[in-house]
């Protein structure tokens, strides 16, 4: 009698790993880029400041630098992570993907942390801290619910909860262009930044959230997650 072998899992069709992989790489990019700014600008400040539309949320960065750094550099080690733990080079050096996916637990949990204080004092009142404490709420119960998977072990759970933990972080990356929109229409609506900067969370973290539920939905029946 013939002994039946375990066929290795299919994997995703070509097209939809490249209409993944194109836009997390970009987002990742455009998160990368957002911190990388962020620390230039508190290292090194414009003097005297421009009379730009960033000036404003260049100020309330700076008044609370200690904590925007502590924010910023570990979303930067996150994201720089992110397509490493993806990669599927990486993926089959189990050592070294561990490594990668307990240095994203750390740095993802200092996000999620600091990113409440953060939000004390929004830009744009109510509406932005709204959105910020429920969607790092999300990130953290994600990151714990993935923590606790991976820790027992069940790997195609702790998959699906890690890539909802980073299609919420990435959110902060989908705000950008947002924003840019309402910065570039600001002659038409005459919004005030403090006016659409929440709006631009809602749109930004939304939008990327559910992304990645129709992600996971699509792939959970076909084929495994791409993680």
């Amino acid at each position: 009698m013939p002994v039946k072998t375990s066929a290795p899992p299919p994997s995703i069709p070509k097209p939809a790993s490249a209409l993944i992989w194109t836009p997390f790489l970009l987002l990742c990019l455009i998160a990368a880029a957002a911190a990388i700014r962020r620390m230039v600008v508190l290292a090194l400040p414009p003097n005297p400041a421009p009379a730009s539309p960033n000036a404003i949320l260049d100020a309330v960065f700076a008044a609370r630098k200690g904590l925007t750094l502590a924010h910023i550099i570990p979303a930067l080690g996150f994201v720089a992570l992110l397509p490493f733990w993806f990669a599927q080079r990486m993926r089959t050096r189990l050592a070294v993907h561990r490594r990668i996916t307990l240095g994203l637990f750390v740095l993802g949990t200092v996000v999620g942390l600091t990113a409440i204080p953060m939000s004390a004092r929004p830009v744009g009142g109510i509406t932005e801290q709204s959105a910020a404490l429920l969607y790092d709420g999300l990130f953290l119960f994600f990151l714990a619910r993935a923590f606790v998977a991976f820790r027992a072990q069940q790997s195609a759970t702790h998959r699906i909860w890690m890539m909802r933990a980073i299609a919420v972080l990435l959110g902060i990356a989908t705000t950008r262009p947002v924003m840019g929109v309402f910065f570039a229409t600001q002659r038409l609506t005459h919004l005030r930044v403090d006016q659409f900067f929440g709006i631009a969370f809602w749109i930004g973290f939304t939008t990327t959230y559910l992304a990645g539920e129709i992600y996971l939905r699509r792939v959970s029946h076909s084929s495994p997650p791409l993680a």
